[in-house]
């Protein structure tokens, strides 16, 4: 089908979207649009500059005969600090905070705005460390996990703590609590990833980081690299933790839940934004 240009600018604009981190031929689009390589090539560079301007992301193009074009989604320092500073604004409302000192994270994880956001957040910063497979642990790091694994274009795995028959063969290890103190278990499908795999964890809170220290461990089994770990929020804890690198979004500093008082700022990612 023939398109024109603005149409074609339309279409072209919506497949890099669709498909970030995937590099596609020229001569894809070409035929796609039956144009030459030449107009397809002058329709990246106005997609290119659109992106970096409003903050989307960038194209890398690569010429000669198997040229193509891959799109990398990023953010900006200044959108970056506008979501997270939203998103402290939001952890700080007093409402969410439960007996026992928890707190209530349901109604950020089941909006599809934020966790999109999130998603963004974490990609830009895992966006060229050719991540495989983005790992879990069940249940609420789930939705942030997909988020982050759509931009990066990368299956997700889950972690479980418990086995059920759908996974087929397992790898199981047990593991101490950083904050409980108690040993617990955690397995994983030997069907879920492959060996030596570039892995990112994602997990929505970590306090002394016992279960991203029990992930680390059980991905040892698989011979898996961890190339990153991401947390949606850290606590200051008293604890020595576990895990040294990492890029959290947010820091729970202060938490009296008989005194209906939180306090929660940015965590450590701006100084892993490039």
């Amino acid at each position: 089908m023939k398109f024109r240009r603005s149409g074609r600018l339309v279409d072209l604009t919506n497949y890099l979207l669709n498909h970030p981190q995937e590099s596609v031929p020229l001569t894809f689009f070409s035929e796609r649009y039956q144009s030459a390589k030449s107009s397809i090539s002058e329709d990246l560079a106005i997609i290119k500059q659109t992106f970096q301007q409003q903050g989307i992301g960038t194209l890398i193009t690569a010429s000669g005969a198997a040229g193509g074009v891959k799109f990398i989604p990023k953010v900006e320092r200044e959108e970056a600090e506008e979501m997270i500073r939203d998103l402290c604004e939001l952890m700080e409302d007093r409402e969410r905070i439960l007996p026992g000192g928890y707190l209530y994270l349901m109604d950020i994880i089941g909006r599809p705005d934020l966790i999109k956001k999130i998603g963004r957040l974490f990609a830009s910063v895992y966006a060229d460390k050719g991540i495989d497979y983005v790992v879990t642990v069940a249940t609420k790091g789930i939705p942030i996990a997909y988020a982050v694994a759509e931009l990066l274009n990368v299956p997700v795995v889950v972690v479980r703590r418990d086995s059920k028959i759908t996974e087929g063969s397992t790898v199981s290890i047990n593991y101490l609590s950083g904050s409980s103190k108690r040993i617990q278990t955690m397995l994983l499908s030997k069907r879920s990833l492959k060996e030596h795999a570039n892995v990112l964890i994602i997990d929505d809170f970590m306090k002394a980081g016992g279960t991203i220290n029990g992930m680390n461990s059980l991905l040892e089994e698989f011979q898996a690299e961890v190339v990153g770990i991401g947390v949606l929020m850290e606590v200051i804890a008293d604890e020595e933790r576990l895990v040294d690198d990492y890029v959290s979004l947010l820091k729970l500093e202060y938490l009296d839940s008989k005194k209906s008082s939180i306090r929660v700022n940015q965590g450590n990612y701006f100084l892993n934004l490039a």
